[in-house]
């Protein structure tokens, strides 16, 4: 059974504040190794479940947070950016299951932790076909397309609900409770990578119950960003439009030439981030 595991850092165990997840900051260095714990109690936990090949990506801001040093040698790690697939780079249709490990909840969730989607500063809202969406919706379409169904999220109890509203009684392990944006009850690493561990080889155990997330085609994306400099931007790829000044869309027929298509856009609108906001 081959497994992928695209691995974000807001949703790790003890994270609760922007300089936990910031390289430079002091407090990151110390959050890398807790983010790496988490990820290695789910490799743990699928090697348990009768995984026989794990790939991780890395899905967080530069995407070289994990310290390969220290991670489990039974799995193989995608590292580094730019990725064309961004957090999803590396998914095909040889793998069996997907694990989300260390996400968060979508921008605007009440008491999530750090939640925002994607580019905090720069995007206010994403939908696709009409519903808001965060990063566990945009990885799990990515999965989908491949028929990879997503079968394990890790973070707090705010993106645990939103995964299990949008796929269903797939597993999680909520590792801290958000009580504000930067505040959470959070557990021991050494309770959190145990939960980890369990969750990921009850989902593997469960494999042949969960379904690839396939939204409908034709397939409508909407972002509303932040700056009207940024919309601006992304109107220069053909396909997109302006629905006002912070608002783009666009139609793709083909879920996954959409999922591209949307990171392209944000990756060209990011070069060009208004130096007032970002």
């Amino acid at each position: 059974m081959r497994v992928y595991i695209s691995a974000d850092m807001e949703g790790t165990s003890g994270i609760t504040g922007p300089d936990d997840v910031s390289p430079g900051k002091p407090a990151y260095e110390r959050f890398r190794k807790l983010l790496t714990k988490d990820v290695n109690a789910a490799i743990e936990g699928a090697i348990k479940g009768g995984a026989s090949q794990i790939l991780v990506n890395e899905a967080h801001n530069g995407m070289r947070n994990i310290l390969i040093e220290e991670l489990n040698p039974k799995a193989e790690m995608i590292s580094g950016f730019t990725k064309p697939l961004c957090m999803m780079e590396g998914i095909d249709n040889s793998f069996d299951a997907v694990f989300l490990v260390a996400y968060h909840a979508m921008a605007g969730t009440e008491a999530a932790i750090l939640n925002h989607t994607l580019w905090g500063k720069e995007i206010l809202n994403i939908r696709v076909n009409d519903r808001p969406v965060g990063e566990t919706a945009l990885s799990s379409m990515a999965a989908g397309y491949f028929d990879a169904p997503v079968v394990l999220v890790t973070g707090d109890d705010k993106v645990a609900k939103e995964a299990k509203d949008l796929l269903g009684d797939i597993e999680t392990a909520v590792v801290k409770e958000g009580i504000d944006r930067y505040v959470a009850k959070c557990l021991t690493p050494e309770e959190s990578a145990k939960r980890i561990r369990e969750a990921a080889e009850r989902a593997l155990g469960r494999v042949k119950e969960f379904k690839p997330y396939k939204p409908r085609t034709p397939i409508r994306f909407e972002v509303d960003f932040v700056s009207t400099a940024i919309a601006a931007t992304a109107t220069l790829i053909p396909g997109i439009k302006k629905e006002n000044p912070r608002t783009i869309s666009f139609t793709s027929e083909d879920v996954f030439e959409g999922y591209k298509e949307l990171f392209a856009a944000l990756l060209l609108a990011n070069t060009s981030a208004d130096p007032i906001f970002g």
